[in-house]
């Protein structure tokens, strides 16, 4: 190894000494954003003068958190370990991801936010977020911070969208106003969708780089990279995406892919990115995200008109395009599964590998029925699976996919694959 280099770029290349595609310029800057909650970019900002609006769910539309003056970051417990408290306060039942968030609060990981918003997509993490608002373990010193909580719509109809733009409005809207003296004017979101679509076509840029026989990109490192768009004021890694855009369309793909298959992630809450390195490790390539945190379509452009209000048409976008299991009607669970079939075609993916995380009540039914219906339905192999918040180096996981891989194998050898 070359004099100087650290102990965790080293491992990072012991690693990859099966690949022969040269490390990203800024991947490990990217990695080092991810260590901490409060991230470098988030003291920057706030240094800047700019507020730090925290949320915890893909239902809040992020341009609304990011308008001139505050920028958007969506919570997370990097590292955890004992839970022990917030099991205390939440019980053991609940998922994982709402306890280790409570834990973190607890231990004062989240002093830096200004405010945060939580919508009720899940009891679980309204509980959470009562919790840290009841033992107050957010806003020291911060004579303006403030909680909100939003209803979100369970139908994603015409009385939904009135719903989802009164709780926009009221519990975002109105207190960033009348707390910071945020700009919420039309003009001012239009502003804050444009900076947002700028991220979103650089991330589904680098995106595409997954495609074909010999992707340019590994799934690790463009979750990496999404992640960070998530976590980080989008602004301060704009100039890292486009450096690293204009580094793929050079970079050359390994000769022949060390992967067996190509495989969609599907589901819950995933913002371990050792779950993908896990995953890849056993020998499947991620071709494709469709979960929290994820690209798809978490990242997809949000295209506005001049006809109607800002607001109206982002509440009626997050509405329509979301997938979360939150929307019971008929047609968005029959979309949600039609969704996957599109996606897996698009990225040609051999299996599917839909998770949950553990004691998560919605995506439990979500996964239960969308498996089952991908498989049978569909025809795609499909690897169902439950897992813990920080997956660490877990042995029976890695069993599971290695598994999933060889059945995946045999069946493309035996001429089995699924029908188009």
């Amino acid at each position: 190894m070359p004099p100087g280099m650290t102990r965790r770029e080293k491992a990072k290349r012991s690693k990859r000494k099966e690949s022969d595609l040269k490390d990203l310029k800024h991947l490990i800057f990217f990695e080092d954003l991810l260590q901490n909650a409060d991230n470098a970019l988030i003291r920057q900002a706030q240094s800047d003068g700019r507020i730090c609006v925290a949320y915890v769910c893909e239902n809040t539309p992020e341009p609304l958190l990011n308008l001139p003056g505050a920028f958007s970051a969506r919570l997370r417990a990097p590292r955890t370990g004992s839970m022990e408290m917030a099991t205390y306060y939440m019980t053991s039942f609940l998922c994982e991801y709402s306890r280790a968030l409570l834990e973190r609060a607890i231990e004062g990981g989240y002093n830096f936010a200004d405010a945060i918003i939580t919508p009720d997509g899940c009891s679980m993490m309204n509980r959470c977020v009562e919790n840290m608002e009841l033992q107050k373990t957010m806003g020291k010193d911060k004579e303006h911070f403030f909680y909100e909580y939003m209803e979100i719509p369970m139908k994603a109809d015409d009385n939904g969208l009135e719903l989802y733009v009164l709780q926009c409005r009221n519990h975002i809207l109105k207190p960033l106003h009348e707390h910071y003296g945020i700009d919420v004017s039309d003009e001012a979101i239009r502003a804050a969708v444009k900076e947002h679509n700028r991220l979103c076509e650089l991330i589904r840029a680098i995106g595409e780089f997954r495609k074909g026989p010999r992707p340019r990109i590994t799934g690790y490192e463009f979750a990496v990279l999404t992640l960070c768009s998530y976590v980080c004021p989008k602004d301060l890694i704009l100039d890292k995406l486009e450096e690293t855009l204009e580094e793929l369309k050079t970079r050359e793909p390994d000769a022949k892919s060390s992967y067996r298959a190509r495989v969609l992630v599907v589901g819950s809450e995933i913002d371990d990115t050792d779950f993908i390195k896990l995953v890849e490790d056993s020998g499947a390539y991620v071709c494709a995200d469709r979960y929290c945190y994820g690209s798809l379509p978490g990242r997809d452009p949000i295209e506005l008109n001049d006809e109607e209000d800002a607001l109206t048409q982002i509440c009626r976008i997050y509405m329509n395009r979301g997938q979360c299991p939150r929307y019971m009607n008929t047609d968005k669970m029959n979309a949600r599964r039609a969704y996957v079939d599109a996606l897996a075609k698009e990225y040609e993916a051999d299996g599917i590998i839909y998770e949950q995380m553990k004691f998560c009540d919605p995506w439990a039914y979500e996964k239960m029925l969308g498996s089952h219906i991908l498989r049978d339905d569909y025809g795609y192999p499909v690897l169902a699976v439950d897992r813990p918040y920080a997956i660490a180096s877990s042995g029976q996981m890695r069993t599971r996919v290695q598994a999933f891989v060889e059945s995946v194998e045999i069946k493309k050898i035996q001429g089995g694959a699924r029908h188009e």
